[in-house]
């Protein structure tokens, strides 16, 4: 077990989800027919795995930033609804291909679909996925929305191959591991965002605002994911803590405790992680080096203030239900707990 932390704020995190749950409720229901029509195949195991996923109680906050950058644009038509679609499958699918990345055996508490099916199983059935986003996005027809969307798939994947170059190597600096986080998490947050305004073909600083407000939300919450893997609560993370560790993942705790460590404490980090060695009691360990240098603390310091940039960047917009939704999100990801 790790070192359960109380994460800032007075409210309870998921309050703070309260305004964009009511702005995207309507949407997000035909966001989600939309997903059981086209998880449909002929070919059986297609659905099958898919839903194992799609089904498992994800918050599905990218297509939500979809529908409420859009409603902040003034967007009237229905082609949002597709392309949120379009970027929780793109979601679902980099899922279904990290699992089989990192080798993971659980995923939102459940058993991943790469250990119930196999490996090959939940690669093709993640390309299907793709498949069946970027089909949405062509039927939308907008030009802009597509670049967008494509150029983040582009990303996503580049980032899952500096992520595997990194593995195991804890002379990962920070700048490299935010490049990572960058690619693989943020990326998909600025699309999802950026798109709501491109769609409404809303003025390019527009949506710049909206890009670096979803670019630099995925970043916080990449962080505060970091965090809770060492110092939150696995009945409410819905997964074990210390699955980074387990898995010899180098995240923002292990680079500052490894850096600010003394010899001997990164003879620990490179038996664990680069060998793979882990004896029982080495994750109560690693906790023990993380909050004496203040690995946490610092991570999710820096998460803040990755979260105060992204509300920086939606100032530009007039005060609207759509705009304290988009803000909420960012409290939300800032103060989680799960």
């Amino acid at each position: 077990m790790g070192v359960v932390i109380q994460m800032e704020g007075s409210r309870e995190p998921l309050d703070l989800l309260g305004p964009m749950l009511d702005l995207v409720r309507a949407d997000m229901d035909s966001v989600n027919r939309i997903i059981l029509d086209k998880a449909v195949s002929d070919v059986e195991l297609i659905p099958e795995l898919a839903h194992h996923l799609i089904d498992s109680g994800g918050k599905r906050l990218r297509p939500m930033l979809t529908i409420a950058a859009a409603k902040l644009a003034g967007y009237q038509g229905q082609g949002h609804i597709r392309l949120a679609s379009a970027v929780e499958f793109m979601h679902t699918a980099t899922l279904l291909h990290d699992d089989v990345v990192d080798e993971s055996n659980t995923r939102r508490g459940k058993p991943t679909a790469r250990l119930l099916w196999s490996n090959q199983a939940s690669v093709l059935v993640g390309d299907f996925l793709l498949g069946q986003a970027f089909r949405m996005m062509v039927d939308v027809g907008s030009l802009p929305a597509l670049k967008i969307l494509a150029n983040a798939a582009a990303v996503i994947a580049e980032g899952e191959v500096m992520q595997l170059a990194a593995a195991k190597n804890t002379a990962t600096t920070e700048d490299e591991y935010l490049a990572i986080i960058n690619a693989k998490t943020a990326a998909l947050f600025s699309a999802a965002a950026e798109v709501g305004a491109a769609n409404a073909l809303r003025p390019a600083e527009e949506q710049a605002a909206l890009k670096s407000y979803g670019k630099n939300l995925g970043i916080a919450f990449q962080l505060v994911d970091d965090a809770l893997d060492y110092a939150g609560d696995s009945a409410r993370l819905g997964k074990s803590v210390g699955d980074d560790f387990r898995e010899g993942k180098i995240t923002l705790p292990v680079i500052l405790s490894f850096r600010r460590g003394n010899e001997q404490e990164r003879a620990f980090w490179k038996r664990t992680l680069t060998d793979g060695a882990i004896a029982e009691g080495d994750l109560e360990q690693a906790a023990a080096h993380m909050k004496r240098h203040k690995a946490i603390e610092a991570t999710l310091e820096r998460a803040r203030h990755y979260g105060a940039i992204a509300r920086d960047a939606l100032e530009i917009f007039p005060d609207s239900a759509a705009k304290r939704a988009l803000d909420g999100v960012v409290a939300f990801c800032v103060s989680r707990s799960y």
